[in-house]
């Protein structure tokens, strides 16, 4: 069987795909399995059946834009939320820090370094 006929093949059944997201099998598997067994053998009923709540799920992890969506799905608001509340208390102290910094270097009086202590 060629590889070609192999891509054919997981175009048709787009749940393969799942399996090798979640590290349950690898590409390499796969095609060992479709080149010992072919298509129509009963090994692939683990793999194949796939309820349809899945396959768009699927079908939308193989775009570009899909992925971004899915990644965002995931995140947990409510972390974010207080790694910003966290952030922004961070910089309030340096800010803070810096202008406290700037009104003690400028109440320094400069003297001038050729007089002395008794000029």
């Amino acid at each position: 069987m060629s590889k070609e006929a192999f891509k054919d093949f997981v175009k048709k059944n787009p749940s393969l795909v799942k399996h090798v997201n979640d590290n349950s099998m690898s590409w390499q598997k796969f095609y060992e399995m479709y080149d010992m067994y072919g298509e129509d053998a009963n090994i692939w009923k683990d793999y194949l059946t796939v309820s349809t709540a899945i396959v768009p799920e699927v079908v939308a992890a193989n775009r570009g834009v899909g992925d971004f969506v899915n990644y965002f799905k995931n995140v947990n608001m409510d972390s974010v939320q207080e790694s910003i509340n966290g952030l922004q208390r961070v910089l309030g102290v340096i800010g803070d820090l810096a202008t406290k910094s700037d009104n003690s270097v400028s109440s320094i009086i400069e003297k001038p370094i050729y007089k002395h202590m008794d000029d």
